[in-house]
Protein backbone atom coordinates (compact mmCIF):
# COMPACT_ATOMS: atom_id res chain seq x y z
CA UNK A 1 0.00 0.00 0.00
CA UNK A 2 2.79 2.41 0.89
CA UNK A 3 4.58 1.55 -2.35
CA UNK A 4 1.52 2.34 -4.45
CA UNK A 5 1.04 5.72 -2.70
CA UNK A 6 4.73 6.41 -3.29
CA UNK A 7 4.37 5.51 -6.97
CA UNK A 8 1.33 7.79 -7.38
CA UNK A 9 3.19 10.63 -5.64
CA UNK A 10 6.28 10.10 -7.82
CA UNK A 11 4.17 10.16 -11.00
CA UNK A 12 2.37 13.31 -9.82
CA UNK A 13 5.69 15.03 -9.10
CA UNK A 14 7.09 13.97 -12.46
CA UNK A 15 3.99 15.25 -14.27
CA UNK A 16 4.13 18.52 -12.35
CA UNK A 17 7.71 18.93 -13.48
CA UNK A 18 6.63 18.50 -17.09
CA UNK A 19 3.76 21.00 -16.87
CA UNK A 20 5.49 23.59 -14.68
CA UNK A 21 8.78 23.76 -16.56
CA UNK A 22 9.93 27.29 -17.31
CA UNK A 23 9.68 28.51 -20.90
CA UNK A 24 13.44 28.36 -21.31
CA UNK A 25 13.44 24.64 -20.54
CA UNK A 26 10.55 24.10 -22.96
CA UNK A 27 12.42 26.04 -25.66
CA UNK A 28 15.45 23.81 -25.26
CA UNK A 29 13.41 20.62 -25.55
CA UNK A 30 10.98 21.69 -28.27
CA UNK A 31 11.29 24.93 -30.25
CA UNK A 32 7.88 24.30 -31.88
CA UNK A 33 6.23 23.92 -28.47
CA UNK A 34 7.93 27.10 -27.25
CA UNK A 35 6.57 28.94 -30.30
CA UNK A 36 3.05 27.71 -29.54
CA UNK A 37 3.34 28.91 -25.93
CA UNK A 38 4.54 32.30 -27.17
CA UNK A 39 1.73 32.44 -29.73
CA UNK A 40 -0.86 31.61 -27.06
CA UNK A 41 0.56 34.31 -24.77
CA UNK A 42 0.45 36.89 -27.57
CA UNK A 43 -3.07 35.98 -28.69
CA UNK A 44 -4.37 36.20 -25.13
CA UNK A 45 -2.66 39.58 -24.58
CA UNK A 46 -3.77 41.09 -27.90
CA UNK A 47 -7.38 39.90 -27.43
CA UNK A 48 -7.54 41.95 -24.23
CA UNK A 49 -9.99 39.68 -22.42
CA UNK A 50 -12.42 39.45 -25.35
CA UNK A 51 -12.97 35.71 -25.61
CA UNK A 52 -14.62 35.96 -29.04
CA UNK A 53 -11.58 37.82 -30.39
CA UNK A 54 -9.13 35.36 -28.84
CA UNK A 55 -10.98 32.45 -30.44
CA UNK A 56 -11.18 34.30 -33.76
CA UNK A 57 -7.41 34.84 -33.76
CA UNK A 58 -6.89 31.12 -33.11
CA UNK A 59 -9.25 30.33 -36.00
CA UNK A 60 -7.32 32.64 -38.31
CA UNK A 61 -4.00 31.17 -37.16
CA UNK A 62 -5.20 27.60 -37.61
CA UNK A 63 -6.50 28.41 -41.09
CA UNK A 64 -3.31 30.21 -42.10
CA UNK A 65 -0.94 27.66 -40.56
CA UNK A 66 2.01 30.05 -40.32
CA UNK A 67 5.00 30.06 -37.97
CA UNK A 68 7.75 32.40 -36.84
CA UNK A 69 10.10 32.96 -39.74
CA UNK A 70 7.51 32.09 -42.40
CA UNK A 71 7.76 34.00 -45.68
CA UNK A 72 5.50 32.27 -48.19
CA UNK A 73 5.59 33.55 -51.77
CA UNK A 74 2.14 34.02 -53.35
CA UNK A 75 1.37 33.75 -57.07
CA UNK A 76 0.89 37.55 -57.26
CA UNK A 77 4.44 38.19 -55.98
CA UNK A 78 3.40 39.19 -52.46
CA UNK A 79 4.44 37.21 -49.38
CA UNK A 80 2.49 35.83 -46.41
CA UNK A 81 4.51 36.50 -43.29
CA UNK A 82 4.77 34.93 -39.83
CA UNK A 83 2.31 32.91 -37.75
CA UNK A 84 -0.89 34.60 -38.99
CA UNK A 85 0.44 34.96 -42.55
CA UNK A 86 0.09 38.74 -42.82
CA UNK A 87 0.27 39.64 -46.51
CA UNK A 88 3.24 41.84 -47.38
CA UNK A 89 0.85 44.34 -49.00
CA UNK A 90 0.00 45.49 -45.46
CA UNK A 91 3.60 46.50 -44.68
CA UNK A 92 3.39 50.07 -45.98
CA UNK A 93 0.15 50.82 -44.06
CA UNK A 94 1.52 49.34 -40.87
CA UNK A 95 4.78 51.27 -41.34
CA UNK A 96 2.87 54.54 -41.61
CA UNK A 97 0.71 53.73 -38.56
CA UNK A 98 3.70 52.79 -36.41
CA UNK A 99 6.02 55.47 -37.86
CA UNK A 100 8.65 52.80 -38.48
CA UNK A 101 10.58 51.86 -41.61
CA UNK A 102 8.95 49.27 -43.86
CA UNK A 103 12.01 47.00 -43.56
CA UNK A 104 11.60 46.93 -39.76
CA UNK A 105 7.87 46.21 -40.05
CA UNK A 106 8.55 43.33 -42.42
CA UNK A 107 11.17 41.88 -40.06
CA UNK A 108 8.80 42.14 -37.09
CA UNK A 109 5.95 40.50 -39.02
CA UNK A 110 8.23 37.59 -39.84
CA UNK A 111 10.06 37.20 -36.52
CA UNK A 112 8.08 38.89 -33.71
CA UNK A 113 5.09 36.73 -32.77
CA UNK A 114 3.25 39.40 -30.79
CA UNK A 115 3.76 42.05 -33.47
CA UNK A 116 2.37 39.61 -36.05
CA UNK A 117 -0.64 38.77 -33.89
CA UNK A 118 -1.28 42.44 -33.15
CA UNK A 119 -1.20 43.21 -36.88
CA UNK A 120 -3.66 40.35 -37.51
CA UNK A 121 -5.99 41.74 -34.83
CA UNK A 122 -5.85 45.19 -36.44
CA UNK A 123 -6.51 43.81 -39.94
CA UNK A 124 -9.46 41.72 -38.72
CA UNK A 125 -11.00 44.53 -36.63
CA UNK A 126 -10.53 46.97 -39.53
CA UNK A 127 -12.60 44.61 -41.66
CA UNK A 128 -15.19 44.25 -38.93
CA UNK A 129 -15.72 47.99 -38.51
CA UNK A 130 -17.18 48.98 -41.86
CA UNK A 131 -18.81 45.62 -42.60
CA UNK A 132 -20.24 44.88 -39.15
CA UNK A 133 -20.77 41.30 -40.34
CA UNK A 134 -18.40 39.00 -38.44
CA UNK A 135 -18.05 36.36 -41.17
CA UNK A 136 -17.46 38.95 -43.89
CA UNK A 137 -14.69 40.43 -41.72
CA UNK A 138 -13.18 36.96 -41.31
CA UNK A 139 -13.26 36.54 -45.09
CA UNK A 140 -11.88 40.04 -45.68
CA UNK A 141 -8.85 39.08 -43.58
CA UNK A 142 -7.95 36.80 -46.48
CA UNK A 143 -9.19 38.49 -49.64
CA UNK A 144 -11.25 41.39 -51.02
CA UNK A 145 -12.98 38.96 -53.42
CA UNK A 146 -16.41 37.88 -52.15
CA UNK A 147 -16.31 34.23 -53.27
CA UNK A 148 -12.84 33.83 -51.71
CA UNK A 149 -14.08 35.46 -48.51
CA UNK A 150 -16.89 32.91 -48.27
CA UNK A 151 -14.58 29.95 -48.80
CA UNK A 152 -12.06 31.30 -46.31
CA UNK A 153 -14.72 32.05 -43.66
CA UNK A 154 -16.07 28.51 -44.06
CA UNK A 155 -12.57 27.13 -43.50
CA UNK A 156 -12.10 29.27 -40.38
CA UNK A 157 -15.47 28.09 -39.03
CA UNK A 158 -14.34 24.48 -39.52
CA UNK A 159 -11.03 25.20 -37.74
CA UNK A 160 -12.83 26.88 -34.85
CA UNK A 161 -15.10 23.86 -34.41
CA UNK A 162 -12.12 21.50 -34.48
CA UNK A 163 -10.23 23.53 -31.87
CA UNK A 164 -13.12 24.52 -29.56
CA UNK A 165 -15.85 21.97 -30.33
CA UNK A 166 -19.22 22.29 -32.07
CA UNK A 167 -20.71 24.31 -29.18
CA UNK A 168 -18.47 27.26 -30.09
CA UNK A 169 -21.27 28.86 -32.11
CA UNK A 170 -24.61 30.08 -30.81
CA UNK A 171 -27.79 29.35 -32.75
CA UNK A 172 -27.22 32.68 -34.53
CA UNK A 173 -23.73 31.62 -35.67
CA UNK A 174 -21.86 33.82 -33.20
CA UNK A 175 -18.84 32.72 -31.21
CA UNK A 176 -19.55 31.91 -27.57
Amino acid sequence: MIASHFTVAAIAIALAGIWIRPATAIARTSPALAQEFELARCIRRVAGGRTWLEKTLWGLRDQEGGWNGAQILNSDGSFDLGPLQINSRWISRIAVMTDRPAASVRWWLVHDTCFNVDAARWIFLSGLGPRVDYWRAVGAYHSPTVWRQRMYASGVADRLQRRFGPAIFSSRGRIR
